[in-house]
């Protein structure tokens, strides 16, 4: 069987192992149901996902006239702290940042490789959870916009990382910790106007990835380098395929090609 679209983040479902899905335009694939098959992933051209044109990708996806001109990849997005929408100021496009910022966020710990402090929708969870490969997190701030939780994750980044090392949670090499006692120490250095958002007595989410085989030294793939690859697939964590000779995809530093896959 053959495949071809656009590359973009797969979906993920959250059950007792986590689905993963890649949107091929006319097919949704269960990337679980591939796993211990061999396939071929082929690049074939550009799309940006915001103009769909056969432009060079130039980060997140997009082309670079539209990285630089559309309100989804504004600073905002990876530093929240940088949002201003509550304060009516307009970034790239007020009514597109009112609709993003002015919801609800949450401020959370995750642990993928290590202990690390993160941001995202209330919405996205447990997805960005399940995104970033995270085998357990706690909420630890519920904020009732995105500027509040920027800056509880500015203040707390001191305290504990703010990044996921992605060749240790590839190798399943992950500290032994417990959020719960993580979140009590950090409690004390939330800023003074989002401490009443703090969450008490909550418990951790735990995520079961579907990997038959960890990489012990994860090779990254990167297909404009490599426009042809075929290998056996044995594993999803993240937003990473990976494969049994320990090559990794990652989808989404991969976003905007236009790629063929064969089963």
């Amino acid at each position: 069987m053959q495949y071809q679209g656009v590359l973009k983040k797969m979906k993920t479902e959250n059950l007792e192992q986590i689905q993963y899905y890649l949107d091929m335009k006319t097919d949704f694939l269960n990337m679980n149901q591939l796993l211990n098959k061999e396939i071929s992933i082929s690049f074939v051209q550009y799309e940006c996902l915001n103009c769909h044109l056969d432009k060079t990708v130039y980060r997140q996806g997009f082309c670079k006239s539209c990285f630089f001109d559309i309100p989804q990849a504004a600073d905002w997005i990876l530093k929240p702290e940088l949002s201003q929408a509550h304060l009516d100021i307009e970034d790239r496009d007020l009514a597109y940042e009112k609709v993003v910022q002015l919801k609800p966020h949450i401020v959370y710990l995750a642990n993928s490789s290590n202990v690390k402090v993160g941001v995202t929708r209330k919405g996205q969870v447990p997805t960005r959870w399940i995104d970033q490969g995270a085998h357990e997190a706690i909420e630890i701030v519920e904020t009732p916009n995105r500027y509040l939780a920027g800056i509880t994750e500015v203040a707390l980044k001191a305290h504990v990382a703010d990044k996921t090392n992605w060749r240790k949670m590839l190798k399943n090499d992950i500290e032994d910790v417990d959020l719960v006692v993580w979140r009590e120490r950090l409690k004390a250095f939330i800023p003074e106007e989002a401490q009443q958002y703090f969450i008490e007595n909550n418990s951790e989410t735990s995520m079961n990835f579907p990997v038959h085989k960890y990489p012990e030294k994860p090779k990254s793939l990167n297909l404009i380098k490599t426009p042809k690859y075929i290998g056996k697939l044995v594993g999803i964590k993240g937003q990473y395929l990976i494969f049994d000779d320990e090559t990794v995809l990652n989808i989404r530093s991969n976003e905007g090609l236009v790629v063929s896959i064969e089963v």
